[in-house]
């Protein structure tokens, strides 16, 4: 007979238990209730749970938690939560509350279905008392599940959830260590954790920016998304069925040579026939190896250009595609409309290297096969080599076994030349602007957009003192 303490997940749930102050309610909708059934296992759940539901049938989940769109969604989450810890309060807080720190634990998600392979997916949450009758605290995190079948997928949500309870309550002031703890049992190769979000008075001071960072260097996901008011958001919601423009870089600062590059693309991304005058969303994407090119990870810096891209504005995605074919499959999970990508001639270069698709079988062919799938498009921006000669895509010459298939791509559009690019912006660097900055040199404001400058000196970012 195994061992029912052989899984970590299991020996929370026993020490839960056996915390006689926690007790709550277990909502679970799409997975059956994995979360719940390991308290139950392990025993001595009558210290623990209060109540447990699962309200698999559309109607009856509306009558409980009332009517919505989308049931594995953001918006049920709260709405599961809302309803389990108020009726939790209601019933209980009179009786026991002096003595009881409650929660309520939901779940809402969409497991491997029977005859399709649709994506798994989900979100989960704890709303929580820190002592008897505080004020609440709030984790809410979205999960992929990786497996293939369906009760392995089962398996893996019942011990994030277990893993979730767990950390609210024994390692909420030691957050790095309570996202490693997510995973315990799994592994990254189960579950991804691409969201992560907490509130409450005992995570006042937490910004939810740096956690879902944390989620991208812990490696429980491969990207993470925030707006521009500086909200964590899930890529589902934000993609959905929408065209996309992404320009990757630094950003450190913006530049003129980003913003034009930015600015000639969208203008040509929206006289594109098959975007049928929607407006695209943009994104700026940071991967992490621009986030590291010291070595490692400046929290600082990666906040003064989330800020300042935010102040603009703008959406970021910070992500660990190296690799432009990476970045489209992560991409097409979500949207099956346009892409555009700005980008510049030495970045075209590097995307017909043969050296970055060697963990491909089919090598760049292969790689560029998944790179310009239907609706794919790079938008390329032109440069200036040391001779100050300019050089463009139309005019790019590719190793020559690749040049038919580029002259393919060319003709048919997935490669698109960038028109009315303000050529007296090729000779700024990004590095150059950092120095300048730090020198006390004011002809940095000449190099960035107006509002860039501002934000910069305002907010005193990239090391400016005035």
């Amino acid at each position: 007979m195994i061992n029912q303490f052989e899984l970590k997940a299991n020996k929370k749930a026993f020490e839960i238990n056996m915390a006689k102050p926690i007790y709550g309610t277990f909502a679970e909708i799409g997975a059956g209730q994995e979360v719940a059934r390991r308290f139950f296992h392990v025993g001595g759940a009558a210290g623990t749970v209060a109540k447990t539901i699962s309200a698999y049938d559309m109607t009856f989940s509306d009558a409980i938690y009332g009517k919505s769109t989308r049931f594995v969604s953001r918006q049920r989450l709260g709405e599961m939560l809302d309803h389990e810890y108020d009726l939790l309060i209601e019933r209980l807080d009179e009786k026991v509350g002096s003595e009881r720190t409650f929660f309520a634990f939901a779940d809402t998600v969409a497991a491997r279905a029977y005859k399709t392979k649709n994506e798994s997916h989900g979100w989960m949450g704890i709303r929580f008392q820190s002592s008897p009758r505080s004020q609440p605290n709030e984790i809410i995190l979205h999960v992929r599940m990786l497996d293939e079948e369906n009760l392995e997928q089962q398996e893996a949500l019942g011990i994030v959830g277990v893993n979730l309870i767990h950390g609210a309550y024994f390692k909420r002031k030691d957050l790095k260590a309570f996202i490693g703890s997510l995973v315990d049992d799994l592994g990254p190769s189960r579950i991804e954790v691409d969201m992560i979000r907490f509130s409450g008075p005992d995570f006042a001071m937490v910004d939810n920016r740096i956690m879902c960072l944390e989620l991208v260097t812990q490696g429980l996901a491969q990207a993470v998304l925030f707006r521009g008011d500086g909200e964590v958001i899930q890529a589902a919601d934000l993609f959905y069925r929408k065209p996309l423009l992404v320009e990757r870089g630094s950003f450190r600062p913006v530049t003129n040579v980003a913003y034009d590059m930015l600015t000639c693309a969208q203008t040509m991304f929206l006289t594109e026939e098959d975007l049928a005058g929607k407006q695209p969303e943009i994104l700026h994407e940071i991967t992490m190896k621009h986030l590291m090119r010291s070595g490692q990870l400046d929290l600082q810096d990666f906040l003064d250009r989330v800020d300042m891209l935010g102040a603009l504005g703008r959406t970021v995605l910070i992500s660990n595609y190296g690799e432009y074919y990476r970045l489209i499959q992560y991409l097409r999970r979500y949207t099956d409309r346009s892409i555009g990508l700005p980008l510049g001639v030495p970045t075209l270069h590097e995307i017909f290297e043969e050296k970055y698709y060697g963990n491909l079988d089919g090598g760049v062919l292969e790689g560029l096969g998944r790179l310009f799938k239907k609706g794919v498009r790079l938008y390329v921006y032109p440069t200036q080599d040391e001779k100050g000669h300019i050089l463009e895509a139309s005019s790019y010459r590719v190793e020559p076994g690749l040049q038919a298939l580029y002259a393919y791509l060319l003709e048919n559009r997935f490669i698109v030349p960038m028109a009315g690019c303000k050529l007296d912006y090729l000779g700024i660097k990004s590095v150059d602007v950092i120095a300048k900055i730090q020198q006390g040199d004011a002809s940095w404001e000449e190099m960035v957009p107006p509002r860039v400058a501002e934000i910069i000196k305002s907010r005193k970012f990239f090391g400016w003192k005035g």
